[in-house]
């Protein structure tokens, strides 16, 4: 089978490994479309370590969505043809190994697979390429959820990739009546704004006043600020706490998904007296997974628009380096 496997910056071997055969309790699954994750630019970018679970010497990839194509005699509810999404971390029956799940590879063997926990039937009315965006979308999905979300109130999310987008719809599937999406790549936002929110280039417009005018005032510890009630950071750069910690409102809450975040340091005394919260998001649950099928079977967001490359396999390393280039690409896939 074709096979890619992560040796080091800049260096990723396109080969051939031996086709995996499933055991009585194991399924082998070909891929069909892989997403390319804030990850797996990062270590082809900077090489290993920095938390990702990408291993030197392994196979990668885990944004994928594939279809049974060997079932063990054992195996419960899934059958040849079925379309799946494998859920990373339990997938291969390894959490350390979420990174170096094999997505970038033509198959993958998945042992004692139990649906709804280590695989997830994909719906009919999903396309694979979109299937493909199932990830990173629970992943923003549960970021959204962990806001404790209400009806009617209003949010700002940091970043314009895949998550600060999906966490965006999320949002207003869980009720926010408005989100405005924030970041300095003009051809990002212009993608965002396609789908219906509010943006703002926080690098060259007064974020405070331009979210003022949208979603009207409220009190903060400063002052007059903008009666937000959210605030996502699905960036990771060090001025968006700062911002939050600057124009929160009172009872305010923000929380933080992006996986450069590193440390911060975090005026504890404005916390306290603006009673801000500051909730930390990672992984996701199966509640996540269910809410992201339905907010793709419902056709509500043209989630397809966003994926703006796609690469046949063997132009993996071409497709890594178009996904590192914000200001022209957003979500980068790879079909087999």
């Amino acid at each position: 089978m074709r096979a890619a496997i992560y040796n080091g910056r800049k260096n990723i071997a396109m080969t051939e490994l031996d086709t995996p055969i499933a055991g009585d309790n194991d399924i082998v699954v070909k891929n069909l479309y892989a997403s390319i994750c804030g990850t797996d630019v990062a270590v082809y970018n900077h090489g290993p370590g920095m938390g990702h679970k990408i291993t030197v010497g392994g196979e990668f990839g885990h944004e994928v969505v594939c279809e049974a194509v060997q079932v063990g005699k054992n195996v419960k509810d899934i059958k040849v043809g079925d379309r799946l999404y494998p859920y990373p971390v339990l997938a291969k029956g390894d959490p350390g190994r979420a990174g170096t799940l094999g997505g970038f590879s033509e198959y993958m063997l998945l042992p004692n697979p139990e649906l709804n926990k280590q695989v997830y039937k994909v719906s009919d009315k999903i396309s694979s390429r979109t299937a493909s965006l199932i990830e990173p979308f629970t992943i923003a999905c549960r970021a959204a959820r962990r806001s404790s979300p209400r009806t009617g109130e209003k949010a700002i999310v940091f970043g314009a990739g895949t998550i600060g987008i999906a966490a965006s719809i999320a949002l207003k599937y869980f009720g926010c009546s408005q989100v405005m999406i924030c970041d300095r790549s003009d051809f990002r936002l212009e993608k965002a704004k396609s789908l219906g929110f509010e943006v703002c280039n926080n690098s060259k417009e007064d974020l405070k006043g331009k979210a003022a005018e949208m979603f009207g005032n409220a009190r903060s510890l400063n002052g007059p600020t903008a009666d937000v009630d959210i605030y996502i950071d699905a960036a990771g750069a060090q001025s968006v706490l700062e911002l939050y910690q600057g124009m929160g409102k009172i009872e305010s809450r923000m929380v933080t998904v992006a996986v450069l975040a590193g440390k911060r340091p975090v005026d504890i005394l404005s916390l306290t007296f603006s009673q801000h919260a500051l909730i930390g998001s990672g992984g996701y649950m199966p509640e996540d997974v269910r809410d992201v099928m339905k907010i793709m079977e419902s056709g509500k967001w043209d989630i397809d628009s966003i994926i703006t490359h796609e690469f046949p396999w063997e132009k993996l390393p071409e497709a890594i380096e178009t996904a590192t280039d914000v200001d022209r690409s957003l979500n980068v896939v790879i079909h087999y």
